[in-house]
């Protein structure tokens, strides 16, 4: 069983047992639920949502937060000594997939 789910503005295929990395979660006692269900896979029958699948859920355990790679934005204008550095980390949440609910 897997399913297709979106957050964060972007689309993850999960599957019971499976840690992905997403974009910084907000959630209470370690515990996330990813409502926005795109597709669902049982093994014997297929659900496309029209946007979404209802009454499907996809629950997480929260494992820990963490960064990406840095990333540098350098600005330079040629023989004006003009010359900027910036570098950003995205945070990321890193997050174990525990059950795949349907109603």
């Amino acid at each position: 069983m897997y399913a297709i789910i979106k957050t964060g503005g972007k689309q993850y295929r999960v599957a019971k047992g499976d840690v992905i990395e997403v974009e910084l979660l907000s959630a209470e006692n370690n515990l996330v639920a990813f409502d926005q269900v795109l597709f669902l896979n049982d093994g014997s029958k297929i659900e496309v949502g029209k946007p979404t699948v209802t009454g499907c859920q996809v629950k997480g355990e929260l494992l820990e937060n963490t960064l990406g790679p840095k990333v540098i934005a350098f600005k330079y204008k040629r023989r004006k000594n003009y010359r900027r550095k910036v570098g950003h980390r995205q945070k990321y949440a890193k997050v174990k997939i525990t059950d795949i609910v349907v109603k």
